[in-house]
Parts: structure tokens; C-alpha cells; sequence
């Protein structure tokens, strides 16, 4: 059932001012001023400015939407990568009483019509860069009323099938400095993200001044934020507000750097610039430290990176990979959960104190873990029978979560139904919690492997696998098989030069020990490259689909 809500004796507290996201930047602007935000161009290099005059550009954008009559409420999109601009879009937009809208420019262009479509966007800011993807949906989504090119070019040098169309900067360039901020209420939306689509449409999910401003703060407790630390924001922040990391800059007058455009390819780039920046802080997915990785190990002078907290999330990482860069260069790896419905951050690894005397291996073993609950967060883990699993550390259930920056809804969509149960979010994912309070994702429900009755973790044979010292990424997916109903099939990556030297036996016999024969893959397939989502998680659905008929084709020819 969900929460009981009684009333009690009437404070005498200011609860009736409210939260609001431009409340946070304004503070920064008086309190830190002089502290920088830094910005990576396309070409390497940096845009620098402060706090201060960060907030005297947004005071000149809110002013800007004004004119163009964006009013509380509207949805506004916003398509660009990391940068001081879209920065100041969260601020501007949310600040006025409207909701910027996350685009993410690797959806589908369907999917990417759609969420236009369905949040009822009246303009669209879109970097230069990403024009072409906007020019291709323009036609499908007719209720949008103008485009803003984030660019310093003049609107009239811009070649663009847009229209009607502004410049970023001529907008900004006629307007003043400064801005009446009005209270908020904080439980309008101040953003909106929509899913990645993997099952069936992309579903929106509204996030709340309240929610935000209490996830940051969450955020800066738990990975320990402060005016001292550099935060590298590397997350897209089209995607779950950034995991909302940037927004603890401006809350703790922390230094911000912005990455900028970079693919998997270019991912050296940020090593430098975490170098160059003397980055403290940072977040993102294994999919991206992989290749962070690579380009470390061909340094030959290895670079110091001791004091350096790296939350990574969307997929486990690899145990094998946070040794490595703790060995290479001392940063330390948090590995953390959580999802679109989350705000993100849901739970982070830390050692508990009283558990420092257990010995190293045991300690990175439990590295492996999502961690504890972030403090204001609820977690059920619910077995088959509907009750709470037994917190062994094996009784494995569904993961359910609440909390003040949980969603109870997705907007406008007949799924929340699926989704929602007594104010908590059905996650989908499988776990386990130990007796010391610690959650293991075993694996989304949909993707445990059931094989001859008994269930195998995709996950687990995951990470054994990318522990062997010639492998770059390992994904494994469960498939139709005619006698045991489904049996592993791993796809790995190796390094270049490993290439013609590893077997598919090799890597068997390095995990053999970890599990039991019938949990080892079937088969190993050595691939140029594993198929990933939107948001850098492996694409399993485009795995299974693509391999559908690998065992049972071969039954059929035998």
C-alpha cells in the first residue's frame, strides 16, 4: 500500500519557499562569483567564464524567452552536446517556469519525432552541429513553433531548411543582464527525459524542482562534493539531466567543466582534459572508461589521477577495469545505479567503516556491488511469492524504488499501470541484498538466462569475461535452444593485438573456475564490435534478435 500521510503539530519553518533550480545558480553567482566553468570546443579548446557572469548570460536567455513567449509550463527542446550553453538552457528554461525538454540526438529519428510530439514542444534549441538530425523530423512535428541555433554565427549566414529561425547569441546579445526570478511552485516540472525506447515508444518522465534540488544535494553528499573539487561533467546531459553531477557545481561552488562533443572514438580527449583540469569528480558508463583505458595504457608516462572519484553506472563495470585504474593512475572508482525514473543516482558503493578489516580481495570483490541506498531512498527486493526477500546476498528478486525523486508516472502514457505499484517504480531489474545492506543487480529480469530450469546471470559471465586481459567488452545474451530452453552466447571484443592468438577456449578456461560448466556460454564469438543503446548499455535486444536462430538452426542441420 502506499505511504500514510498524517498530520502533526505545525512548524514554525519557512517550508512554503520553495526549491528551485535557479535558486542554485543564483547562490553560486553571490557566494562564488570568481569560481570558473569551463567549456571544450569542438577544436580543444576552452571556453572559460564564472559563476557570475554564467548567471548574467542566463538572466540575458531568460529574458530572451520572454520575447519570444515561452511562458511556465511550455516545453521548450533542447539539443546539444555538453556544453556552458546548454547549461545555461537548464538554468534559463526551468528558471522561467517552463520545461526543457532532453533531446537525445542518437534516438531514432521516430523516436526523436515522437518525444516532440507527445511533450508538445513550441521550440527547439539545437546546436549547429545537430541541425541535420532536426532538418530530417521538421516535418513531423508541426506544433513546434521556431528553432534557435546554439552557434555564434549571425541567423542570417545559416544554411538550414529550418524555420522560423534564431540565433543563440543574437538573442542573447539584445538583452539585459539581469532578471525578475519569480517563486516557483516545486512541484512543477523542471525538465523532462524521455526513455531510450527499447521496449516499445520512448516514455517521458517529468522531473520536479523539488526532486532535482534534492537529488543534487543527494548527489554532493554521497560522492562527497565540494568548493575544493574540479567536476568533469562526461555524462550527455541529454540523458537523465547529466545523472544531474553538473548541478552539484553551482550548490557547492565546486569548479565545472563541460566535455563537449567527443565520441567512443575521441575519448583521449578527455582524458587530457581531466588532466589538464585537474578533474576531481566525474561520472559515466564503462562503455566510455573501456577506451579511457586503452588510451592510458599507451601513454608511457601514466598519469596521476589519485583523488580522482569516477561514479560509473548504466552497466556494472568490470572489477578488472577499476583495478586497472587504480593501479595505473590511483582514481577510484564508486560504482553506482540507477535509471531514467530514478533522477538517477539510486545507490553507491562506499566501504562501510566497519568493514575496512576485511581483506583487499574481498573488498574489491564487493567493488562488484551497486552499493547502498542513497539516503530519502526506499528499496524492496520482492521474490516470486510477492515478499520481501531474505537479505542473504542470494535470494534473488525484483528491485522496487521510491523516493522523493522517484517517478510515480510516466506522462501521458496507459504504461505507468505496468510500471508503478503503491507509490514505487518496478524497475525490472533482478537482485540480491546482502546482510551489510549492500543491493547486486543480477541482471534485468528479461535478461536472466533460463537454461534447463536453472537461472544464469548475463552479467556476471559479463565481467568474468572482461577481466581476461585481452578483451576490450564482452556481452552476453541468452538464446532459444531446442533441448535446454535457452543457452549463453557471448560476444567479445578483443584488443587488436590479440586478435588470431585468443580462442573462444582461452576465455572459457579463464572464467571456468568462477562458474559451473553448464553456466559457461556456448559459444564465443569474437565480434569487431558489440551493438549498443542510445545512452552507451549494451544492446541485447538487437543481439538476440540478430542472433535469434544460432542454436536452434544448427539443431536443424545436424
Amino acid at each position: 500500500m502506499g505511504l500514510q500521510l498524517i498530520r502533526g503539530f505545525p512548524a514554525t519553518t519557512g517550508d512554503d519557499y520553495q526549491l528551485n533550480t535557479i535558486s542554485v545558480l543564483r547562490f553560486a553567482s553571490e557566494v562564488y562569483p570568481e569560481v570558473e566553468v569551463a567549456s571544450r570546443r569542438d577544436d580543444g579548446t576552452l571556453f572559460r567564464y564564472s559563476y557570475q557572469a554564467a548567471y548574467e548570460r542566463v538572466c540575458r536567455l531568460a529574458n530572451a524567452l520572454d520575447r519570444l513567449g515561452i511562458r511556465p509550463g511550455d516545453r521548450v527542446g533542447v539539443m546539444d552536446w555538453n556544453t556552458y550553453r546548454h547549461f545555461e538552457l537548464y538554468m534559463a528554461i526551468s528558471g522561467i517556469g517552463a520545461v526543457i525538454l532532453q533531446m537525445n540526438p542518437r534516438l531514432a529519428a521516430e523516436d526523436i519525432a515522437y518525444v516532440v510530439g507527445h511533450s508538445e514542444a513550441r521550440f527547439i534549441f539545437v546546436a549547429d552541429s545537430l541541425m541535420p538530425v532536426i532538418e530530417s523530423i521538421a516535418g513531423k512535428v508541426g506544433r513546434v513553433e521556431g528553432f534557435i541555433v546554439i552557434t555564434d554565427k549571425a541567423s542570417g549566414t545559416i544554411e538550414t531548411t529550418l524555420s522560423p529561425l534564431a540565433s543563440y547569441e543574437e538573442l542573447l546579445g539584445v538583452e539585459k543582464p539581469d532578471y525578475p526570478w519569480r517563486m516557483i511552485d516545486e512541484k512543477s516540472a523542471y525538465s523532462a527525459c524521455y526513455t531510450s525506447g527499447t521496449t516499445g515508444r520512448p516514455k517521458g518522465v517529468y522531473y520536479s524542482h523539488r526532486s532535482v534540488y534534492l537529488h543534487t544535494t543527494a548527489v554532493a553528499l554521497t560522492f562527497g562534493i565540494n568548493v575544493a573539487d574540479v567536476l568533469l561533467q562526461m555524462v550527455p546531459m541529454f540523458h537523465a539531466q547529466g545523472w544531474g553531477f553538473w548541478l552539484a557545481g553551482p550548490m557547492t561552488g565546486a569548479k565545472l567543466v563541460f566535455s563537449g562533443r567527443y565520441t567512443l572514438e575521441t575519448t583521449r580527449a578527455l582524458v587530457d582534459l581531466i588532466v589538464a583540469e585537474k578533474a576531481t569528480v566525474t561520472a559515466g558508463a564503462p562503455a566510455l572508461f573501456m577506451p579511457m583505458l586503452q588510451y592510458i595504457r599507451t601513454m608511457e608516462k601514466k598519469p596521476d589521477l589519485s583523488g580522482l572519484r569516477i561514479a560509473s553506472g548504466a552497466t556494472e563495470p568490470p572489477l578488472a577495469m577499476m583495478r586497472e585504474f587504480w593501479e595505473l593512475c590511483g582514481a577510484e572508482f564508486i560504482h553506482a545505479y540507477g535509471a531514467t525514473e530514478t533522477s538517477p543516482v539510486v545507490t553507491a558503493n562506499r566501504l562501510k567503516p566497519s568493514l575496512l578489516s576485511w581483506p583487499k580481495e574481498r573488498q574489491w570483490e564487493n567493488q562488484k556491488k551497486q552499493g547502498l541506498p542513497v539516503a530519502g531512498i526506499e528499496i524492496r527486493i520482492l521474490g516470486a511469492d510477492g515478499k520481501e526477500t531474505a537479505r542473504d546476498g542470494k535470494s534473488v528478486g525484483e528491485v522496487l524504488i521510491r523516493g522523493p525523486w522517484i517517478a510515480t508516472s510516466y506522462y501521458n502514457d496507459p504504461r505507468t499501470a505496468d510500471c508503478f505499484r503503491d507509490g514505487y517504480w518496478i524497475s525490472g531489474d533482478a537482485g540480491v541484498i546482502d546482510e551489510h545492506g549492500y543491493i547486486k543487480i543480477t541482471d534485468r529480469v528479461k535478461d536472466m538466462i533460463k537454461s534447463g530450469g536453472e537461472w544464469i546471470s548475463s552479467i556476471d559471465l559479463e565481467n568474468a569475461i572482461m577481466a581476461h586481459p585481452e578483451v576490450v567488452e564482452a556481452s552476453v545474451v541468452g538464446l532459444p535452444h531446442p533441448k535446454w530452453q535457452e543457452r549463453p552466447l557471448a560476444l567479445v571484443v578483443l584488443r587488436p593485438e590479440a586478435k588470431g592468438k585468443t580462442s573462444g577456449k582461452d576465455i572459457l578456461e579463464f572464467i571456468g573456475t568462477k562458474f559451473a560448466r553448464w553456466q559457461l556460454p556456448d559459444e564465443v564469438l569474437f565480434v569487431a564490435s558489440i551493438p549498443k543503446t542510445s545512452v552507451g548499455k549494451f544492446s541485447k535486444k538487437t543481439m538476440r534478435e540478430r542472433y535469434a536462430d544460432f542454436f536452434t538452426s544448427r539443431a536443424e542441420g545436424a
